[in-house]
């Protein structure tokens, strides 16, 4: 897959409790950008963090926190990127999405 120049990176902001129909959130939206052939996702998991509610979660032994914060990153083409907007809407229910512009350097994989 080639991608344009120009893109779109998209920053889904959850924590790792989060679900959707008893599914992990996580799970559901990376496995929703599959299915659209969305470039790719990546998760990351945060030490530390806090939201709306101000609640500090945290993954310090002596404030332990099952909920840590996630962020899913997608990048892709305006059209793709748009074409999950949708569901994002539907499924996430507390967290921030941000959208930015970028400049798409390399995207490559290794031979099959």
């Amino acid at each position: 897959m080639k991608l344009p120049e120009k893109g779109l990176l998209l920053r889904i902001f959850i924590g790792e409790d989060d679900t959707y129909k008893g599914n992990s959130l996580c799970s559901t939206i990376v496995l929703k950008a599959r299915e659209l052939n969305l470039a790719g996702s990546t998760v990351l998991k945060g030490a530390m963090g806090y939201g709306a509610n101000s609640r500090i979660h945290t993954a310090n032994v002596l404030r332990l926190s099952e909920d840590l914060p996630l962020v899913i990153e997608i990048v892709d083409t305006e059209e793709k990127i748009n074409s999950l907007l949708p569901f994002l809407d539907e499924v996430v229910g507390e967290g921030l999405i941000t959208l930015e512009k970028v400049k798409v350097i390399k995207y490559s994989h290794g031979k099959d």
